[in-house]
């Protein structure tokens, strides 16, 4: 397997990247994604493993 050339990938001096998402869009995306992580069902063998804890 050859390395890939990222050279040509590079921006100018002095120029910023584009980026295709705004900070907005961003905060928005991860905060859909935290509640869906937080509303998911804690499994069962979680919920055994833990309580052998107390």
């Amino acid at each position: 397997m050859q390395p890939t050339d990222r050279s040509s990938k590079k921006q100018p001096a002095g120029q910023k990247a584009e980026r295709p998402n705004d900070a907005g869009s961003t905060g928005a995306a991860l905060r859909k994604v935290y509640q869906r992580a937080v509303e998911e069902e804690i499994p069962a063998e979680m919920l055994d493993l833990l309580n052998k804890l107390t």
